[in-house]
């Protein structure tokens, strides 16, 4: 079985390559997915429909080359930290962004069942007027 953090740094390996179903495939039906107030997609958003649509799909349908880089994968035996940063380019106003950021994961029985994003929003919010 994998740990914790190699199901995280699977997801991340996923994320790098664009797999949608690939970053999906550990979640747990149930997962929450929190985003940060003040983020475009704030909220805590529950089950993969939810995720995709509110998350994933929304990121990608008002940004252009919305990217995560992750820098550190910290192991915290069920729960993993990655740190790291997003850019991209608001396509309504056509400003772009850059903004450090840290995601916290929870991992039970082989299945990602929580995600937490701590950013700044500010960054974000500046290229969104």
């Amino acid at each position: 079985m994998r740990t914790p953090y190699q199901i995280i740094k699977d997801h991340y390996a996923a994320s790098d390559r664009g797999d949608l179903d690939g970053m999906l495939a550990d979640l747990a039906p149930d997962a929450a997915w929190t985003e940060m107030d003040g983020f475009p997609c704030r909220g805590t958003h529950v089950g993969r429909e939810a995720i995709v649509r509110e998350v994933f799909q929304r990121l990608g349908a008002e940004f252009d080359g919305y990217t995560f880089r992750l820098e550190r994968l910290l192991d915290a035996g069920s729960s993993v930290v990655g740190i790291g940063d997003y850019s991209g380019t608001f396509k309504a106003t056509g400003k772009s962004f850059h903004a450090r950021v840290t995601h916290v994961w929870d991992v039970r029985d082989g299945k990602i069942v929580r995600f937490e994003q701590f950013t700044d929003t500010l960054r974000v919010a500046d290229c969104m007027r």
